[in-house]
């Protein structure tokens, strides 16, 4: 039992380590393409830079009929700063008109300051500010005239500065940081759901080994009780005393009552733990459902239970113990929950798809708010006529599984136009001897 709990907590473990390596991968993948995506956009944005200012460039010498150094005459200082060269005279106004037109030819939309060196002077001298759609900006706060220092060794030289470029980027790639944006919090979202889902699991193992540990400490005093009454009620003493052997029946019928209820905690217990396994074998049938009649009728005398299963001994492979348990599950509730004189219909029939059983009642049927829940576990239906509502909430939750370790469906619905419900069970051909 401890190596299947382990094996258990190992997949449990790996599938667990599986999903995380798969997201922090995608994660991972997202990053690098956020990277490139980045790079090219960055070198895009500077090839376009590039050529608007070189194109300027040329223009001033045709300008000025001049020749064109031989050295690159622009030089990239940072993403956002370039300084042209120009080795030769010319005039800001021309420069401003030119920068204009050749950030429009190659669709560079953003906003950008330059500025020009005063021959006269030993410094540089601030330009404009221009914003994105060509505007002079006459607003001395947007002017930076500290961010364009005298570069050493030039003489005839100007500087262009995009002080949103960061801004550029960031807008640009946009679609990107949202996809990872969701990347992250679909990763926070698993690790957190993992934390629950281990902490579930803990609390789950805790339960189960309290209703085991609890439900057998219960079962070795009360068999010691049934021992002792057993016993006791074959003594003349309390045999010839109607009231003391009354008052032992009572004892007996509740201990067995309990005994009962111990059992099927037991068995749905080890069911969901998957510790209990079928022991499948062929029987026939209608013979088990007679079996369920006859003790269903010894129980409870004021019932009546009818038995139709034309005549066939169709034979099943299933286990024979939880079939029984199944049938007499459905018949006792119908029983405890129906009317003072409850009439149980059982019908066992043929199907293309196999054996059909139902378990009609006369009761005064589920409320249909009721009824997507009966088979949950520990699930009760409130009562009109009781105060409290019987039962731990165990027995169809019980039948359910048994039926789904068949493989088999199940389900309850209200009769039509009459009173109580149908149960039905869908035996398939695989499950037939």
């Amino acid at each position: 039992m401890k190596d299947l709990h382990t094996l258990k907590f190992n997949k449990l473990n790996i599938i667990v380590f599986i999903g995380l390596v798969a997201i922090v991968g995608v994660i991972t993948m997202q990053l690098l393409m956020l990277r490139e995506a980045y790079n090219f956009e960055r070198r895009e944005m500077g090839d376009k830079i590039h050529f608007a200012l070189q194109d300027v460039v040329t223009k001033i010498y045709a300008d000025n009929t001049t020749e064109p150094p031989t050295e690159p005459p622009i030089k990239r200082v940072a993403d956002d700063y370039y300084v042209v060269n120009v080795n030769d005279q010319f005039e800001a106004e021309v420069l401003s008109y030119y920068l204009k037109n050749e950030f429009l030819k190659v669709k560079l939309d953003m906003d950008y300051e330059y500025a020009v060196y005063d021959c006269s002077g030993d410094e540089m001298v601030y330009g404009e500010y221009i914003n994105m759609d060509g505007k002079e900006v006459t607003n001395e706060s947007l002017k930076c005239v500290n961010c364009f220092p005298k570069r050493p060794g030039l003489v005839y030289y100007f500087a262009v500065r995009f002080p949103k470029m960061s801004h550029s980027y960031l807008s640009t790639l946009g679609l990107y940081w949202v996809y990872t944006a969701v990347l992250f919090l679909v990763l926070v979202i698993y690790v957190y759901s993992v934390i629950l889902l281990l902490k579930q699991k803990k609390y789950t193992e805790l339960q189960k080994d309290f209703i085991n540990n609890m439900t057998h400490e219960f079962k070795t005093p009360l068999s010691s009780i049934l021992i002792a009454s057993n016993y006791a009620a074959k003594q003349h003493e309390i045999h010839d005393n109607p009231k003391l052997n009354r008052y032992l029946k009572i004892i007996i019928e509740q201990s067995n009552k309990l005994n009962q209820h111990i059992e099927r905690i037991l068995s749905v217990a080890k069911t969901e733990s998957g510790f209990g396994k079928l022991e499948k074998q062929s029987f026939c049938l209608p013979d088990t459902l007679e079996l369920v009649k006859e003790n269903a009728l010894a129980k409870f005398e004021n019932a009546r239970i009818n038995l139709a299963t034309g005549g066939s001994k169709q034979c099943v492979i299933a286990d024979e113990f939880h079939t029984y348990n199944i049938v007499y599950n459905i018949v006792e509730n119908a029983i405890k929950y129906g009317t003072e004189n409850p009439v149980i219909d059982i019908r066992l029939l043929p199907q293309n798809k196999g054996l059909l059983l139902q378990v009609s009642d006369n009761g005064p049927g589920i409320p249909q708010e009721h009824l997507d829940f009966v088979f949950d576990r520990f699930y009760r239906i409130p009562r009109e006529n009781t105060k409290e509502v019987e039962g731990f909430g165990l027995g169809l939750f019980y039948v359910k599984k048994i039926c789904e370790l068949h493989g088999w469906k199940i389900s309850i619905r209200n009769n039509t136009g009459t009173t109580g419900i149908t149960v039905s069970v869908e035996i398939p051909k695989n499950s037939l001897a």
